[in-house]
């Protein structure tokens, strides 16, 4: 089985929650996420969220971690994986305004 790597890229992440892979799309069939990075492109310390919307709920992935100014967060590490459907949406939000650029990294398998 073939495999597509995808990223997808959200910047100057505020307050309003921003999705990937769109506000406006979903993920378009079963992949994984491999990676998420957050960075902190401000001055001060911002508390940053990631969540998956499943078509009803909500799941958060993590909920206001800090992250101090000059640093990201790793939010999968240690090899771990989140599995998403169609259908699915990630979002990203921070306690401040344009201060998160967001770097999501998927593998999707694809039948040959």
């Amino acid at each position: 089985m073939a495999q597509n790597f995808r990223r997808y890229t959200l910047n100057n992440v505020g307050t309003t929650p921003a999705g990937a892979p769109g506000d406006s799309t979903t993920f378009d069939s079963y992949d994984t996420v491999v990676g998420i990075n957050l960075a902190n492109i401000t001055t001060t310390t911002v508390n940053a969220s990631v969540y998956i919307n499943d078509g009803t709920n909500n799941i958060f992935i993590v909920k206001d971690a800090p992250i101090p100014v000059g640093s990201s967060l790793q939010v999968l590490d240690g090899g771990a994986k989140i599995v998403v459907q169609s259908g699915d949406t990630m979002y990203v939000y921070s306690d401040t305004a344009d201060s998160i650029d967001a770097w999501i990294s998927v593998v999707d398998a694809i039948s040959t």
